[in-house]
């Protein structure tokens, strides 16, 4: 991977921090403890696994196409494994809401998909 491209996914990561941080603090503004709590719980349930993916990618770099693939494969399917895995450890917490959780993991997804666009 080259640097321009680094650090293209660390403004990402970067972003997707400060969108997290930026929810919870409005639901802890407005809606309290318990609210900010499940929007930083759904923020990281997005945030690691995407953390994951791009160490994995990035590791990756200047090997021959076919082991980029495979790293791309296998970060996907070890990323969609983390997500399951972190909500369910979510749902074992007591009093979750639901949609302080859903609108900071939706708010931080979407900052990938902007970036998307944005190119």
């Amino acid at each position: 991977m080259t640097a321009g491209k680094y650090s293209t996914v660390v403004k990402i990561l970067s972003y997707q921090v400060l969108i997290i941080l930026i929810v919870t603090a409005g639901f802890a503004l407005i809606a309290g403890e318990q609210q900010a709590l499940s929007a930083v719980l759904g923020g990281m349930a997005a945030f690691i696994p995407n953390l994951y993916f791009a160490l994995r990618i990035h590791r990756s770099a200047g090997q021959e196409a076919r082991k980029i693939v495979n790293s791309f494969y296998a970060g996907e399917s070890g990323k969609l494994l983390l997500t399951t895995a972190l909500f369910i450890m979510i749902f074992q917490v007591s009093n979750i809401q639901i949609l302080p959780l859903l609108v900071s993991y939706m708010a931080a997804l979407s900052v990938f998909w902007f970036a998307l666009l944005m190119r």
